[in-house]
Order: C-alpha cells, then sequence, then structure tokens
C-alpha cells in the first residue's frame, strides 16, 4: 500500500529544489498568528505568508487558551532575546487572532454532541463548551480581550482579532490593534 504522504512527499522535493533556508530571527511580517486547524482556512494560503513571515499557532477554532498564551509569551521572551533585548517601535509585533464562518467547533454548542465528543476523546465537556465557535465575531472578540488580560501576554505586543469568511475567502478586522 501507498502512503498518503507520498504525493506531499513529491511536492516537498520540488520545493526543496528552490529552497533558501531562512534564518532565526523577528519574523519579518511582525505578526504571530493564532487561527483554527481547519483545513480551508491555512492562514499561510489566505494571507499569502510566506517563510520567514509570521510564527503561526493553531488549534480547533483559532481559541485562545492557557498553551496559546504560553507560546505568546514565549515568544514574545524569544523576540526579545532574538533582538538584543531592545525592539525597536517600527519593530512592534501584532498579534493576529482569526476565527472563521462555518467552524466546526460549532457543532459543540450541542449538549449531546459535546457529550458524544467527550465520551469518544476523554476530553473535559466543559473545556469542550469553551472551545466552541458559533459567532466568531462575539468569539475573535472574547479571545481578544482573554490574551490582553493575560499576566503572561508580553506588554509591548499587540493583538487585532479578525474573521476569515469561508463562504467568499475575506479576512475582516473585527477588532482593532492595541495592546493592554
Amino acid at each position: 500500500m501507498t502512503s498518503r504522504m507520498t504525493p506531499l512527499l513529491e511536492r516537498n522535493e520540488t520545493f526543496a529544489r528552490t529552497y533558501t533556508p531562512v534564518p532565526l530571527g523577528l519574523p519579518s511580517a511582525q505578526v504571530i498568528v493564532i487561527a483554527c486547524l481547519d483545513h480551508r482556512v491555512d492562514p499561510a494560503i489566505t494571507l499569502g505568508l510566506k517563510l520567514g513571515d509570521s510564527p503561526v499557532l493553531r488549534n480547533a477554532g483559532g481559541r485562545v487558551t492557557q498553551p496559546v498564551i504560553e507560546e505568546i509569551a514565549f515568544l514574545g521572551f524569544l523576540g526579545r532575546r532574538l533582538a538584543g533585548g531592545r525592539i525597536a517601535d517600527d519593530q512592534r509585533v501584532e498579534v493576529a487572532v482569526i476565527h472563521h464562518t462555518q467552524c466546526g467547533t460549532g457543532l459543540l454548542a450541542d449538549p449531546a454532541f459535546r457529550h458524544e465528543v467527550c465520551e469518544a476523546t476523554g476530553v473535559d465537556e466543559a473545556a469542550l463548551e469553551a472551545s466552541a465557535v458559533t459567532d466568531p465575531y462575539a468569539t475573535v472578540a472574547a479571545d481578544v480581550e482573554r490574551l490582553l488580560a493575560s499576566p503572561l501576554f508580553p506588554p509591548r505586543l499587540y493583538v487585532s482579532g479578525h474573521v476569515y469568511e469561508v463562504e467568499t475567502g475575506r479576512v475582516t478586522t473585527v477588532v482593532e490593534a492595541r495592546r493592554p
């Protein structure tokens, strides 16, 4: 049986032929993206990102969870360290939280479905309910606030909130960039 990875590895060979390594440093787009893991909403494609442009943190719903906050704290520390301890105002980094329409996590709003997921995966029902994205415009605003309120959030970073519309391919800004 041929592996499902075979065609992807063939594409990688094409990629590797013209590949130029990107050195470790601040992201060139000066943006950290938090987005859903849904295969229909890949930020590299929808935002036109290239290697070295932006770290992209992906999870179910693109939600700001405690592990995501900890990753942002680490990236903020790493960025300062790579910049020699000082990041100039023109090097400010923005965290873009992006939720999307037609998110599969919206199914978690249904108690029966949520219970079934809990039974099948062992994930706590309350955690599942908290990750549901039924209204991405509301959840992205709530997640921006959660990130800004965290004591771990690096004070020099900015946060903005956006919604990717699966129906049109457009990203709309819901919360303008601001910092704590």
